[in-house]
């Protein structure tokens, strides 16, 4: 652990020096210090690291919450759906139409639509941050993106499974569905009307009792929403979104920022000890494929949340780019179809691209300007009609 913790942080200070930004240094610590490359190997079995890097998913999408008001979600509830919806059907619709086309199967072409189709919720967290663009009037959109990501991924997920299992009975798949569903609604009602009950379970002076506090619910929700077929992030992001609203929200978003850092760090490195790099050179052209397929379908939902919300240039390359990174959902789906004994080539196929996003991800946002000069604005028709 201390040596994951400190390779972490030399390679993200030598990056710094040269403007890289932290997440791909993290990543590339885990792949160099793991058990797929020659030299030294801190960490044999990336399982040893799964409690803390989901933890460390928690902490980053709680965070997420916590910056992410009631108030916005419910005045912009209509145009964030609008702008969502028109995200997944370019990208996990793009996903499906590339998967049929690389012919590896039915199966895996349904598996592709989420891996080229959902961004990574930890990663598009991690940029806004480190770029300081939390407070933009971008950044709402793309939260409520991610939030109907997020959505959407609790009910692929529950109609994914039975498919890959060979489970042939439609009633269990609905009724797995059902029961995310019927679990996403309960938080969205406890989000609009519990916020008074929590203010008063966390509510005290001692900052000591108010982390206990805040950490047991955000963890403990998040595995409940595991348990019923939600992404566990979800949870935690629920919870940072009626804890953000509470007489303590801004005590609590202060406290947990240090325990973010230190555990998103951990996320990033174990996620770079899942990558075996010599794998990836057998399936370089289908990634670099699907690279480009994602970016482009990543400028075209830039595009059509920027006219949902009436938004110019900058803010619509701020929105493609941000959400261009893929990541722990993908690597979820690959574990999902080496389990279900699908195409061999799907694991390093989604490695290598999920690799490639990731650090192309965080330094594309970081120079979205030179995107934005080629967009249109907003007065010039979209020759797309998105």
């Amino acid at each position: 652990m201390g040596g994951a913790f400190l390779a972490a942080a030399l390679l993200a200070r030598l990056g710094g020096r040269i403007g890289l930004p932290t997440i791909p240094l993290f990543i590339l610590a885990g792949i160099l210090l793991g058990p797929h490359t020659p030299g030294i190997v801190l960490v044999s079995d990336p399982h040893d690291l799964e409690m803390l890097s989901a933890l460390g998913l928690v902490l980053l999408l709680f965070y997420l919450g916590l910056e992410f008001h009631l108030d916005d979600l419910k005045a912009g509830g209509r145009r964030m759906a609008l702008a969502g919806g028109a995200y997944l059907v370019l990208n996990v619709g793009a996903g499906l139409g590339f998967g049929f086309a690389l012919g590896w199967g039915t199966s895996e072409a349904l598996v592709l639509a989420g891996v080229l189709g959902i961004s990574s919720s930890a990663i598009v967290t991690k940029v806004l941050v480190d770029l300081g663009r939390i407070g933009n009037p971008e950044t709402k959109p793309i939260l409520g993106i991610i939030v109907v990501e997020d959505i959407f991924l609790a009910l692929y997920l529950a109609a994914l499974q039975p498919i890959l299992s060979g489970a042939d009975s439609l009633s269990a798949a609905v009724m797995d569905a059902g029961k995310a569903f019927g679990f996403l609604l309960l938080l969205a009602l406890a989000a609009r009307y519990g916020t008074r009950v929590v203010s008063r379970f966390v509510a005290t002076r001692d900052d000591e009792l108010l982390v206990i506090s805040f950490l047991g619910a955000a963890v403990f929700m998040a595995g409940v929403s595991e348990w019923f077929g939600v992404a566990d992030a979800i949870g935690a992001f629920m919870v940072g979104l009626m804890l953000g609203s509470t007489t303590s929200g801004e005590r609590i978003l202060k406290l947990v920022h240090p325990l973010r850092d230190a555990f998103g760090a951990i996320f990033f490195f174990a996620f770079g000890l899942s990558i075996d790099p010599g794998t990836l050179p057998s399936v370089l052209w289908p990634v670099l494929a699907a690279v480009a397929v994602t970016l482009a379908m990543n400028v075209l939902a830039g595009l059509a949340a920027a006219r949902i919300y009436d938004f110019g240039p900058q803010p619509a390359a701020n929105i493609a780019t941000t959400l261009l990174a893929r990541g722990e959902f993908a690597l979820i789906l690959a574990t999902m179809a080496a389990g279900a004994g699908l195409d061999a080539r799907l694991s390093p196929f989604i490695a290598g691209y999920v690799l490639l996003l990731a650090v192309l991800g965080p330094l594309c946002a970081g120079r979205s300007q030179l995107l934005a000069r080629v967009l249109p604005s907003r007065r010039t028709p979209l020759s797309t009609g998105v």
